[in-house]
């Protein structure tokens, strides 16, 4: 009998262990989980400042004034962004704002329109 680890779904611990016939346990935070149930809520989430789930293609407007590295003036309060893509790190959002291009920004900055 192979025992095979599954990596845990809550911390990532690669040292999920089989303690059933279909559930697995994590030795490190006690998680137990079935993998059959796996469900795609464990994906990215990405809060903006109010505490709303973006997704793929919302608008979203700008809270506060964020500087533009080797641009003159800063991308203002307001300015509404459409069709983001959320992705991984700490700059979640990738977008193209209209005058400045292409461009990430962090989520806690903007608020779904």
């Amino acid at each position: 009998m192979s025992e095979e680890m599954k990596q845990c779904p809550n911390c990532s611990s690669p040292y999920g262990y089989a303690s059933g016939e279909d559930t697995y346990t994590c030795p490190d935070c006690g998680t137990e989980w079935n993998p059959a149930e796996a469900t795609e809520e464990t994906g990215l989430q990405v809060l903006d400042a109010n505490g709303n789930v973006l997704q793929n293609g919302d608008s979203v407007v700008v809270v506060k004034d964020l500087p533009v590295k080797g641009a003159p003036k800063p991308v203002k309060a307001g300015t509404k962004v459409k069709n983001i893509r959320l992705t991984d790190g700490d700059h979640n959002i990738d977008c193209k704002i209209d005058g400045f291009g292409s461009m990430a920004l962090k989520s806690e900055f903007v608020r779904k329109a």
